[in-house]
């Protein structure tokens, strides 16, 4: 299964759905206006979550028509839309988790996200949750040996730790390759590096790594 949030980010930041509609057992979460980027684009969510006060009351008449599962929540609450959004998510047990419209929007939320999808995938390391836009898909990591396939659509690939350190960071078939290099969290030693040949392949043996494929354009 693979489960897809989409939140109340700017709109222009999104990516395309339709290049995930070959991609079966998908399920959608709407995160308040997120849910009336869906809607719009003829995707019913299978749940939305929210406190609702962001989308159109033709998509909250839509959505109780199709009895869609609203789960509302006060606008002054302890958690993030996002928070809860992710831990339903997380109840599933998908095996990827893509959130959408989740960034170009307001950095303090951003920064968030990252610190709790980088704990959540810390807690359960067999889902993968990756954050992707136009202009960027970012992976989080734990420690293992990856194959990466190269992309002329996103052909720089950053590697940050998002923990103290992240140990023994081996790249291979890449411009600028390392061997069992420690990374420290600070560190600007891995942005921008690119690929070589059309695969190569990355390892860590400790720490949590966001891995960034992005584009100039």
């Amino acid at each position: 299964m693979i489960v897809h949030i989409v939140a109340g980010g700017p709109e222009r930041f999104l990516t395309d759905f339709e290049e995930y509609e070959t991609e079966t057992k998908i399920k959608w979460i709407g995160v308040d206006r997120g849910t009336n980027y869906l809607m719009e684009r003829g995707i019913h969510p299978d749940m939305a979550i929210g406190d609702f006060d962001s989308i159109s009351k033709e998509t909250l008449h839509a959505l109780k028509d199709k009895n869609i599962h609203l789960l509302k929540y006060p606008s002054e609450k302890a958690e993030t839309d996002m928070e809860l959004a992710l831990q339903h998510a997380l109840k599933l047990k998908p095996e990827i988790i893509r959130i959408f419209g989740a960034t170009g929007g307001r950095l303090d939320h951003f920064l968030a996200n990252i610190q709790l999808f980088s704990v959540s995938a810390e807690k359960d390391p067999s889902i993968s949750i990756m954050i992707i836009d136009q202009k960027n898909e970012i992976e989080i990591k734990n420690p293992g040996t990856f194959e990466i396939k190269k992309s002329s659509a996103k052909p720089y690939i950053s590697f940050v730790p998002v923990t103290k350190m992240v140990e023994n960071l081996t790249l291979e078939g890449f411009k600028y390759p390392l061997k069992n290099r420690h990374i420290f969290f600070g560190s600007t030693l891995c942005i921008s590096n690119e690929l070589i040949y059309d695969f190569g392949t990355y390892s860590f043996t400790n720490g949590i790594l966001l891995v960034i494929r992005s584009c100039d354009d």
